[in-house]
């Protein structure tokens, strides 16, 4: 085996080679899926069901729903707002288990559809957002700890249930509004209740959902409380939300941008700004061009081999061709007195070319494909044409050293 063979064996990739270059990604990823597997596991078990009156998980509704079931209140549950609304009707309780996730358009729908029935609508955890449709005199402030609390209020419901897990987001309602504030953290009630208007739904506000999970409900009063307030009527719609909903889908499509805070925009800006004059800065520091002697001197025999091997292995025969090619042309060209201009001009070249050729050497039969003519099909006909080149070059330089010279006269 020739050592241009070994040498191009020893680069063909073979399966260990591929694996030694892709171990460590692939090692990379295999480790990402398993974490996110484990992490899927772990939290599947406590977030599936949340406040869903038909799962028994921990933070489940399940005990609550069978609780109102034995005392006469049927419980329905739905899941898009279109379905809320269309079951929300007279007498019946309205639950909405995560108002923050509603677009403005489908809390304002829900809103007006059940403003002039009679009834309750209960809102979980509603921030600022979410009030605004149902109680805009109402201000949402930072949440509490939650933890068992008095009622501290003249709510029956509240009373009679005594000491509940209470806490969460507190709210603010202007002075001399007619609410029911109970169960204050910090001086702000955790459960807000305002008054139904005539014709109307009263609205309760609940800081936080967790009286109602299954592991919670049979602590301090949770349990009366939640039956109490959820109970009032003989009907309860419970919603639950879902990022599905047709009408949050097809109306408030929003962009990545428009997931982006306001303030961080100025922020953008400022950075923004502030790399424009970092590259000014930079760019002033830089001056003209110095040359300067390279670290290392390779040899041209080395840096030659290594682009052939680079061509061989992505199959660049063309390139090569024309590579070889080129340097012909540019090397015979001053030999035969044609201009470097027009070395690669086939009209001027070629007849110089025939010109200066041994006479006692033939031709090549194919002169304009030997210098111009087309890529070679396979490595093959590559070797051919740079032997058949170096023929040629070496034609015409060996009849340039032995072509008689003449003397200028004395």
């Amino acid at each position: 085996m020739s050592a241009t063979t070994a040498s191009a064996s020893s680069l063909t990739p073979t399966g260990r080679r591929i694996w030694m270059r892709s171990r460590g990604l692939l090692y990379a990823l295999l480790l990402l899926v398993i974490c996110g597997v484990v992490l899927a596991a772990l939290q599947s078990g406590q977030q599936h069901g949340r406040l869903d009156p038909r799962s028994a998980d921990r933070l489940g509704s399940r005990a609550l729903a069978m609780l109102l079931a034995d005392h006469g209140v049927t419980t329905k549950v739905v899941t898009t707002a279109e379905e809320a609304a269309a079951a929300t009707g007279p007498g019946t309780t309205l639950l909405v288990s995560d108002p923050d996730v509603l677009t403005r358009r489908q809390l304002t729908g829900l809103r007006t559809a059940t403003a002039h029935t009679t009834g309750r609508t209960v809102l979980l955890a509603p921030s600022a957002t979410a009030l605004k449709p149902f109680a805009p005199q109402v201000k949402a402030e930072a949440p509490a700890t939650v933890a068992p609390r008095t009622p501290g209020c003249a709510l029956p419901d509240a009373r009679r249930a005594g000491d509940a897990l209470m806490g969460g987001v507190r709210y603010a309602a202007p002075p001399g509004t007619a609410t029911d504030s109970c169960y204050s953290a910090n001086g702000l009630p955790t459960l807000l209740r305002l008054p139904a208007p005539d014709a109307g739904r009263d609205i309760l506000l609940l800081g936080s959902p967790d009286f109602l999970y299954n592991h919670r409900l049979a602590e301090q009063g949770n349990a009366s409380l939640a039956l109490q307030l959820l109970g009032a009527h003989h009907h309860l719609v419970w919603y639950l939300p879902s990022l599905s909903d047709p009408a949050s889908a097809q109306h408030d499509q929003r962009g990545f941008l428009d997931l982006i805070p306001s303030s961080w925009s100025w922020g953008l800006l400022q950075l923004a700004c502030a790399a424009g004059f970092a590259a000014l800065w930079r760019a002033r520091r830089l001056g003209p061009l110095v040359p300067e002697r390279l670290p290392v001197t390779v040899p041209a025999a080395e840096t030659t081999e290594g682009h052939a091997r680079l061509y061989q292995q992505v199959n660049a025969r063309d390139r090569a061709s024309a590579v070889l090619r080129s340097a012909t042309r540019t090397r015979l060209a001053p030999l035969i007195g044609v201009p470097p201009a027009h070395a690669h001009t086939p009209d001027i070249l070629l007849p110089a070319v025939r010109a200066h050729l041994p006479e006692a050497t033939d031709a090549p039969a194919d002169l304009p494909g030997l210098l111009f003519g087309p890529a070679p099909a396979d490595d093959k006909a590559l070797v051919r044409l740079a032997d058949h080149l170096d023929d040629l070059t070496t034609s015409i330089v060996s009849q340039e050293r032995h072509a008689p010279r003449e003397h200028p006269d004395r």
